[in-house]
């Protein structure tokens, strides 16, 4: 629409913000910053509508309207008041802080930080539209604020519904993994589309669904809506068309696949295949039921990724090193292959039988896990053929 520049916030998982920032800046956009569980970047109002539609690894696409150091409920109403709101939102916009968050600050309180944010935006607008009363019956405008050592920050959500929330996962078993989690941690391994991918563990899914995306290049937002794609004030409809007509242009069609998902639960692996159906990948992706100990293949170089169960109840604990022995063992019968784990069992590596080559922490919701790699040979390199 113009080359006006926004400056955007994406958060996600803590201990993945350097796949985060690399998607950002493959789309072309410029970082400002890298801090814990988020990357800030700078867009112009195109940047928004391609963030949420290209990003798999964000929870949300944020858009900073401010930020100012407050440690009273005085300078709070201010410096949300001194903030252009009327470049925003239109006089009927219907708008609202659904979340505060705060940490080491004087201002403690959320419900009392959204009020006053509140207010302190309807005394601006009332002064821009010359109206105390607004029906706010149009489009949804909801405002996050972060206040972080009486730093101020107050943004719009431009996502709404969150961004792993792809729309494929209709249905689920019991602690499924994130879509976007799920698909930085495939992006933090070598495994590319040429390779087989296998998870003995796969739930609902969603390692292999996530996988045959990437594989396929299928933009995650490509099927579903988002808050900010009737923000009319700064952007234009044409942006959306625009940048869902590139996420369509850039799909992989005629591209071939082996991706693999077993669980030992036939009612699982059904509820696999559906959503596989409604995120079109199902023709890549071979779903089975049937035990990890089972688990065989005669080609080298494959990938096993895989979520297993980590043992939430104390019966279920009891069952772990037997568990992740079998895992190791199945393992080792896999010709020249990695394996990629996440987990929250401390005992994992131990009955695995190896020490994992790299271990990184990563935090899936308030759960302490472990993304444990194992490295295997790396395929050679094919001759090029006449005429390459």
């Amino acid at each position: 629409m113009n080359d006006e520049k926004f400056t955007l916030i994406a958060p996600c998982h803590f201990g993945l913000e350097s796949v985060l920032k690399r998607e950002i800046q493959d789309l072309g956009y410029n970082i400002i910053n890298v801090s814990d569980g988020r990357v800030t970047f700078e867009g112009d109002s195109k940047a928004i509508a391609r963030a949420n539609i290209f990003i798999r690894t964000a929870e949300r696409i944020l858009l900073k309207c401010g930020s100012f150091r407050a440690t009273t409920f005085d300078d709070l109403f201010e410096g949300v008041k001194d903030i252009p709101w009327e470049r925003y939102l239109p006089r009927n916009a219907k708008f609202w802080v659904t979340k505060a968050t705060t940490n080491r600050s004087a201002l403690f309180s959320a419900s009392a930080i959204q009020s006053i944010v509140k207010k302190a935006m309807v005394d601006r607008m009332s002064k821009t539209y010359h109206t105390s009363h607004f029906d706010e019956d149009g489009d949804e405008y909801p405002v996050r604020i972060f206040i972080l050592k009486d730093e101020v920050e107050v943004t719009l959500d431009t996502t709404g519904v969150s961004l792993h929330k792809r729309g494929y996962r209709k249905l689920v078993g019991k602690a499924p993994i994130s879509e976007t989690l799920a698909a930085a941690l495939i992006m933090l391994t070598p495994w590319r589309s040429d390779r087989i991918l296998v998870d003995p563990f796969c739930g609902s899914g969603t390692f292999p669904i996530e996988a045959a995306m990437i594989g396929a290049n299928i933009a995650p937002g490509l099927n579903r809506e988002f808050t900010s794609d009737k923000w009319l004030k700064f952007m234009t409809k044409k942006e959306w068309y625009e940048a869902y007509d590139e996420a369509a242009s850039l799909e992989k069609t005629d591209i071939e696949m082996n991706i693999q998902g077993y669980d030992l639960d036939s009612e699982m692996v059904k509820c696999a295949i559906q959503n596989a159906k409604e995120a079109g990948v199902d023709k890549y992706i071979h779903f089975q039921a049937r035990n990890v100990r089972d688990l065989r293949n005669p080609k080298p170089y494959g990938f096993l990724i895989t979520n297993p169960p980590y043992g939430e109840r104390l019966e279920e604990k009891e069952a772990l090193p037997e568990l992740y022995n079998m895992i190791g063992e199945s393992y080792r019968g896999l010709k020249d292959w990695s394996m990629f784990i996440i987990t929250s069992y401390e005992d994992a590596e131990r009955y695995l039988g190896r020490k994992a080559d790299k271990n990184r922490k990563i935090y899936n919701g308030m759960i302490k896990s472990y993304f444990l790699s194992y490295m295997g040979a790396k395929p050679p390199k094919r001759k090029p053929t006449n005429g390459e």
